[in-house]
């Protein structure tokens, strides 16, 4: 005889929370709880090139950093509301290159003018004053502005739904401006980085409020887990 599964009872919401079915929620819903928690998450300004070397830039808060060996950055790329595929996700499958700029407080105005929704074909950087400087290993141009930048062959694309997809690509190359990473010790200056981060909605977040806090070996909690966790 065949054991029937039991339909499991439904899960009451601990004292001072408030719980949400994804299932049950639109796709809108979802984002709107995800972006205003997930946070702050890194910009990347994507440039990339046409088959006809036309050059495009747009930034992506959907947005990280996701191996070392290889070394993968990760792009969440949503469709057009008609389904077609944007600029940079079209572009990524014809040449099968990316570079991912990062955006510090001195590029975030021009981050913003790349995000307005232009013509297919309008050259973004240009509307932006932000100059581009020629790729080394990849056709993409990398931004000058930008206080560091990856260069990235196309590595896989995973189609997520009918909405968007997730692009990972491997760095290449890069370029740090001078001064934000110490060249023999491979530190990257978070202070020289002045990264943005994303927040919900329209907000944004900077990274010049930092502190250190180092991950404790086992003798340090069972000894003085206390002062192993003050910030420095």
């Amino acid at each position: 005889m065949t054991a029937q599964p039991t339909e499991q009872p439904a899960r009451q919401a601990a004292p001072g929370t408030v719980t949400f079915d994804f299932a049950a929620l639109t796709p809108r819903e979802r984002y709107k709880l995800l972006i205003g928690a997930v946070v702050p998450r890194p910009i990347a300004l994507v440039t990339t090139v046409d088959e006809h070397g036309n050059v495009n830039a747009a930034p992506f808060s959907f947005f990280n950093c996701l191996s070392a060996d290889p070394a993968i950055l990760a792009l969440g790329v949503e469709y057009r509301p008609t389904g077609a595929q944007k600029d940079t996700g079209r572009n990524i499958r014809q040449t099968l290159s990316f570079t991912v700029n990062i955006v510090s407080d001195e590029l975030l105005a021009g981050m913003n003018v790349c995000a307005v929704p232009f013509e297919p074909g309008a050259d973004e950087l240009a509307e932006a004053g932000l100059t581009a400087m020629p790729g080394i290993k990849v056709p993409c141009p990398w931004i000058g502005q930008a206080p560091a930048a990856f260069e990235c062959r196309h590595h896989t694309t995973l189609g997520i739904g009918n909405s968007r997809e997730i692009i990972l690509g491997e760095v290449v190359y890069a370029h740090f401006r001078a001064g934000t990473v110490d060249p023999q010790k491979l530190y990257v200056d978070p202070v020289a980085l002045d990264a943005i981060g994303r927040m919900g909605g329209h907000g944004y977040a900077t990274t010049r409020d930092h502190f250190d806090l180092p991950t404790m070996s086992l003798a340090t909690w069972q000894t003085d887990p206390a002062a192993a966790n003050r910030r420095s």
